[in-house]
């Protein structure tokens, strides 16, 4: 991966770097405790605060079986009383005055025992035989067979003793009242009348209990308007909740007695699930609370927590920075005042204000500098200056050797000295010098020619480091061509001087050699300054005024003496077919090309310029 070969990159180069990921690293076990630390609190959180709320649900559901057994303990008192059993025995499908009186006296009955009880909202006997459903706060309805549920027929056909009905629909009766069996605001406990005689017929007795009565003994249990609490039968169906959108049935995936933290469907975010399940009914309780209420008084320490380990790595960053700019940072302004000093600056200076021990290193890198400048200068600038005066004293009987022995022992004592930049220039002066004096030779050839002038480029490249590079392009014809010495150096110096010395950096000078027709022509580029209109114009003016003049006449001019020398020797030697074009645009560069004739540099000429 990119990032992570970066980050290698990054550390294994800076210091800083590494010092970071250093105190990170001393900070990681305190990071991981303290999320450990918060990972454990939640848990023990989660564990008392459920274990807390389980104890009530479990005395809440408790009060539930207590209430449906205390139900169906009265439905079978009910269910046995004789004076109620008596009065049921009819078998008729119509209606008799004795059936009246009977039914007369047994909604009298319930609607006492509904008084006595209230914690029910209504008693009702359903009569089988005649198909009335005697109800203690509507009176007596017409239910004919043909109108019962299933329910109905599966009740008096199994024979069970008790049954909780739950309405999955709601009716109205007379004058708008609730139906006393289809009412969704209410269960019912149902069970057959005179249950332990053979001759007991299909009545039903019916307990209406108020689902609100249900849930206000467990609504209590929610901490919160956001928590939910549901209550599920033996088979798992929702008797009562707090939510609207509860689940109809019963997630088994809930484990029993056991704390759980979940995303549940249709939840915006996860909840904390608390389930009992009753030994006595099989009947389930549900809690439901959102984890933000749970961790919302642990909250502000958690963010407290992840406050710290912020700023702990924070001031890790800080520290590592303060380390590199006491340390680290002196140490970079040695290397590269180093590097400076190996490139031949040696007016290098470090500035510093520091009493330790990088204070007095870097006092003696500069005291090294000092000294080794002075060296240079004291002994090979010199050098160098004795036996320029030499030269310029014997110029007119200079013996070459002389000057090649003296530039070569020059050179031997730089790489004494370890002045490497100082004596790779020394050797290709002596190089080009040897060239540039030579006697008996005017011309060489087109290769030896680019030879020559990369010694004298090679010194100027020294002179201004990492400034320009140069390119030479050859045409394989051009070869073993030969061109007078000494011709391209004014434009390659003029190239450098004027063009590429005042560039900042990414010069580059093109020297070529190639044919056209019947010239060969030589080409100096560069992509320097360039020159503006005017002087370009005034360049062209005075290469043309060469041409009205004879040869080697023309007036000195001092600022286009290096040009006007070439244009003047190309004329001598080669005639008035050879020219020096000069074509330059301002930001860009400049290029000056040579065109000689072909013919006359097949040969080598010899002898002293005339």
């Amino acid at each position: 991966m990119r990032w992570l070969r970066t980050l290698r990159e990054r550390f294994s180069r800076s210091i800083q770097v590494r010092l970071t990921c250093y105190f990170i690293l001393i900070l990681l076990p305190l990071i991981l405790f303290s999320l450990y630390a918060n990972k454990q609190s939640q848990r023990i959180l989660e564990q008392e605060l459920g274990e807390r709320t389980m104890s009530g649900m479990d005395s809440a559901l408790e009060y539930v079986d207590q209430t449906l057994q205390s139900l169906e303990q009265l439905s079978t008192m009910l269910a046995t009383d004789g004076s109620l059993t008596s009065r049921l025995k009819h078998r008729s499908a119509e209606l008799t005055p004795e059936m009246l009186i009977d039914f007369s006296s047994v909604m009298s009955y319930i609607s006492n025992v509904n008084a006595v009880n209230p914690i029910l909202s209504g008693v009702s006997i359903y009569h089988g035989g005649s198909g009335k459903l005697l109800s203690s706060r509507i009176g007596m309805l017409d239910r004919p067979l043909h109108t019962v549920e299933d329910w109905y027929d599966e009740f008096v056909q199994t024979g069970r003793s008790i049954v909780l009905y739950n309405p999955s629909r709601h009716e109205e009766a007379l004058m708008g009242w609730a139906d006393p069996i289809y009412n969704e605001g209410q269960l019912l406990l149902m069970q057959l009348m005179d249950l332990y005689s053979r001759d007991r017929g299909n009545n039903v007795l019916m307990l209406s209990l108020p689902k609100r009565t249900l849930l206000s003994n467990i609504a209590h249990l929610a901490p919160s308007p956001a928590s939910h609490v549901s209550l599920y039968d033996e088979q798992g169906r929702l008797l009562v909740s707090n939510n609207d959108s509860a689940q109809p049935h019963l997630d088994q995936d809930i484990p029993a007695s056991e704390v759980s933290v979940a995303q549940l469907p249709g939840r915006a975010e996860k909840q904390m699930m608390l389930r009992i399940d009753s030994p006595r009914s099989g009947w389930s309780l549900v809690l439901e609370q959102p984890e933000r209420e749970i961790y919302k008084k642990s909250r502000p320490l958690q963010i407290f927590t992840y406050w710290i380990i912020l700023i702990s790595c924070l001031l890790a960053v800080w520290i590592a920075w303060l380390i590199y700019s006491s340390i680290a940072a002196p140490m970079s302004s040695l290397v590269s005042g180093m590097r400076q000093l190996r490139l031949g600056n040696l007016d290098t200076r470090l500035v510093h204000n520091r009493q330790d021990e990088l204070g007095y290193l870097t006092d003696a890198f500069n005291q090294t500098a000092e000294q080794q400048r002075h060296l240079i200068q004291d002994i090979y600038e010199q050098q160098l200056r004795l036996t320029k005066t030499e030269l310029k004293f014997l110029q007119s009987q200079i013996n070459p050797h002389f000057l090649y022995n003296t530039l070569d022992s020059i050179y031997w004592s730089a790489k004494n000295y370890d002045a490497e930049e100082i004596s790779e220039m020394v050797l290709n002066l002596s190089q080009f010098f040897r060239l540039s004096l030579s006697k008996g030779r005017e011309t060489f050839k087109v290769e030896e020619t680019f030879t020559h002038l990369n010694y004298y480029i090679r010194v100027q490249q020294l002179r201004f480091v990492g400034q320009f590079t140069v390119s030479f392009v050859t045409d394989p014809h051009t070869a073993n061509l030969y061109v007078l010495k000494l011709i391209l150096q004014p434009l390659v110096e003029n190239a450098i001087l004027h063009g590429l010395e005042k560039r900042k950096g990414g010069g580059q000078l093109a020297i070529s050699a190639r044919l056209e027709g019947e010239q060969l022509l030589l080409t100096v580029s560069d992509n320097g300054k360039g020159m503006e209109e005017q002087r370009l114009r005034l360049i062209r003016e005075a290469l043309a005024a060469t041409d009205n003049v004879p040869a080697g006449g023309a007036e000195r001019k001092d600022e286009f003496f290096g040009l006007l020398n070439v244009a003047s020797r190309i004329r001598l030697y080669y005639g008035d077919s050879a020219s020096l074009t000069i074509a330059s645009e301002a930001g860009k560069g400049t290029t000056a090309i040579l065109a000689l004739p072909l013919a006359s540099c097949r040969s080598e000429q010899e002898g002293e310029m005339a």
